[in-house]
């Protein structure tokens, strides 16, 4: 079902974001030493200790340690691995209440096949393409279609509104998603190069896959809506602080988001509430061998790591 009065075609705000001078840096392509590498493993060590110390240490609290991003100094992984950009939207007004709406104590778009697999941007700084794509997959499975994984590289390289590798917002690539209503093809098609490319066009007879809308919204103070939303529209794109996130293992995400600075495009798939302390079910594009088999858990009710301040929902 579509929602025509929700669409929102809301100009990027391109922020300022951490990057390092050198091009290389910002491509994910610095050489480091032995000995670099070797400092910044030790930092990590000394960084991953204080997170750890901060934590009641009940085994759901979030826990931190030694991962794939441990060689690099926070300022590198900021530059390549933290780059979409936040844009401005408007605060989520409910409708009228009608009927009391009942929410599952837990619920996750994982469970009716409508999410694809868990993918990895490598050094490739498009996390707001992969969260944008598969936010498309997603809406396209909820309307009963097969479940396909869709070209993000094709996103990268035709969203001449964005940055490609070296960042983007997910508002702008919506945006042009639907003033161009493009087909995504599927990824087999046009396969992820880890680098931004020359855009190619298909033909129309080609299968693919367009946006007819989308709405954004900003959900602070509103996160029960928010799982309303979730349930009702498919899975959300988010856009977190991420910094904490290089030395995450898995548990419950509550504190250590502390930027103040959206960074980051993830994809919300769902919710729990059946435990002690109830969390949203984030999907990154940093491969499985990252948190929680690609996944973090993320503590609902207090806007932890800035996961309500801007959420946009798909429609195809």
């Amino acid at each position: 079902m579509l929602w025509p009065w929700l669409l929102l075609c809301l100009p990027p705000c391109f922020g300022a974001g951490a990057r390092l001078e050198a091009s290389a840096a910002s491509e994910g392509r610095r050489n480091s030493s032995a000995g670099e590498k070797e400092a910044a493993l030790r930092e990590s060590v000394k960084r991953t200790m204080n997170l750890n110390a901060l934590s009641p240490g009940d085994n759901t609290t979030a826990f931190y340690g030694i991962n794939q991003f441990s060689h690099l100094f926070p300022e590198e992984f900021r530059a390549i691995y933290l780059q979409s950009r936040s844009s401005a939207v408007p605060k989520y007004v409910p409708e009228a209440e009608g009927t009391a709406t009942s929410l599952p104590a837990r619920f996750d778009w994982r469970d009716k096949n409508a999410v694809t697999p868990v993918r990895n941007q490598e050094t490739c700084g498009a996390c707001w393409a992969f969260s944008v794509v598969g936010s498309i997959e997603s809406a396209y499975a909820v309307k009963g279609n097969v479940l396909e994984e869709l070209s993000v590289q094709q996103v990268i390289d035709c969203s001449y509104n964005n940055n490609g590798c070296n960042g983007g917002s997910t508002i702008s690539a919506l945006n042009w998603l639907n003033k161009t209503h493009v087909k995504l093809v599927r990824d087999s098609e046009y396969t992820f190069k880890a680098e931004t490319g020359l855009c190619h066009y298909f033909s129309r007879s080609d299968f693919g896959v367009s946006v007819t809308g989308y709405a954004a919204y900003d959900f602070r103070g509103q996160e029960e809506e928010m799982m309303k939303i979730l349930v009702t529209w498919g899975p959300l794109v988010a856009i977190v602080d991420a910094i904490s996130w290089q030395d995450y293992l898995g548990g419950i995400i509550q504190h250590h988001c502390s930027s103040g600075e959206a960074n980051h495009a993830v994809l919300i798939t769902g919710f729990d509430t059946t435990g002690g302390i109830p969390y949203w079910i984030v999907r990154n594009s940093w491969g499985r061998s990252w948190g929680i088999d690609g996944y973090a858990h993320i503590k609902i009710g207090s806007n932890v790591c800035g996961i309500a301040d801007e959420l946009s929902a798909v429609f195809v």
